[in-house]
């Protein structure tokens, strides 16, 4: 939304007719060059992109997969606000799709409607833009899709469609756009792509987790020559979705929410494969409170001997959209309440700090504490 809510004010002036497609567009890419800009600056080598939506990144999924349901009209092409909207919103004459939770957090989503008769197609190619566009401003990032397994099976059937109709059939018809995606991204430079798939948290069973396996063994090729990350977060894996995991094709890394996975640290801590990466989610992204760096400190150090120094990174325990932006903005807050907080800027600041700490093989970061409370009031 941006650190004063610009997005959210220019999303209503554009609703609201009192501004432009453009100007619209303007903020937005000025929001993304700030975000990058900042987290390249803060040291961090790992920057996320298509992780910008004007609404919701289920619904970029869709825009890019050309599942738009018939009423909206939607005749082909790349999909443009006045489609996006109203599938978000409705509009005068039809309603909008379903929005629910995600997950278990205050965020919400527009529901993928689906079935057997819609005709899938490459219809928004913002992941591919928006890397172009980062690269253009010397940023090399990691763009990220949902993985197209979670969402199909955060998709419900379409109206009209049988409710026992087994989404997962899908799968062969989203795979190919995806691999039309992945192609133009090697093609535009990117030598790393992250694919969230957080269902793996749920409870699965074999047939919906031989879905990931299948996927990914589908995309390998097309993967190839790329730094392949996969994405869980905001619950532990059993057991069995940790194995399906770490048994994907074509899959470099991991990143894994620990701040809610104490038994998936313990799987880590078991049996974690030879020569992969680690991104490990020690920095809790979805609260506003400062983190015990200490204590993440000690949980890296005893991954670092199960997964090699080389291979450990250190990351959020999922995206920062869940937490406030910027503490630089509450200017009114006490001195002492503001020293127990870390906004989303402060914890891409703890991520590197920690990061920095392992690099230098330091046995403890309680130094660290005052120079990250400083930095944050100097802000």
């Amino acid at each position: 939304m941006g650190p004063k809510r610009e997005l959210k004010f220019a999303l209503e002036s554009f609703w609201d007719k009192k501004s432009s497609a453009e100007d619209l567009q303007k903020v937005a890419a000025d929001l993304r060059s700030s975000i990058w800009k900042q987290m390249s600056d803060a040291g961090i080598k790992y920057i996320p992109s298509n992780t910008f939506s004007y609404y919701d990144q289920v619904l970029d999924a869709t825009s890019m997969l050309g599942a738009v349901p018939p009423r909206y009209g939607w005749n082909g092409g790349e999909i443009g606000f006045d489609t996006y909207f109203s599938m978000a919103r409705g509009n005068a004459s039809v309603p909008a799709m379903e929005m629910t939770k995600w997950f278990d957090t205050n965020y919400h989503f527009i529901v993928p409607e689906l079935g057997p008769d819609v005709n899938f197609s490459y219809a928004s190619h913002k992941a591919v833009d928006e890397y172009k566009e980062a690269k253009a401003l010397g940023v090399n990032t990691v763009p990220v899709l949902i993985g197209p397994v979670s969402y199909l099976l955060l998709s419900k059937p379409a109206k009209g469609v049988e409710k026992t109709f087994s989404l997962l059939s899908l799968l062969p018809k989203i795979l190919p756009i995806y691999k039309e995606v992945i192609s133009e991204l090697k093609a535009a430079g990117a030598s790393w792509i992250q694919f969230d798939e957080p269902t793996l948290v749920l409870d699965l069973d074999s047939h919906k987790l031989q879905a990931f396996t299948a996927a990914y063994d589908y995309l390998e090729s097309t993967l190839s020559g790329l730094n392949v990350l996969i994405e869980t977060y905001f619950a532990d894996l059993t057991a069995e979705a940790y194995k399906t995991l770490i048994g994907l094709k074509g899959v470099t890394a991991y990143g894994l929410d620990l701040v809610r996975g104490a038994q998936t640290l313990d799987l880590v801590k078991s049996n974690f494969p030879k020569g992969k990466y680690l991104f490990a989610g020690v920095v809790d992204g979805r609260n506003i409170w400062a983190n015990d760096l200490a204590a993440s400190f000690s949980t890296l150090k005893e991954l670092e001997a199960v997964v090699g120094k080389e291979n450990l990174v250190v990351s959020t325990s999922c995206s920062l959209l869940h937490t406030a932006v910027d503490l630089v903005n509450e200017t009114k807050l006490d001195d002492e309440i503001k020293s127990w907080l870390a906004f989303a800027a402060q914890k891409v600041v703890e991520v590197n700090a920690l990061a920095k700490a392992l690099a230098g093989q330091k046995d403890e970061v309680s130094h660290l504490i005052l120079p990250l409370v400083y930095f944050w009031f100097s802000m």
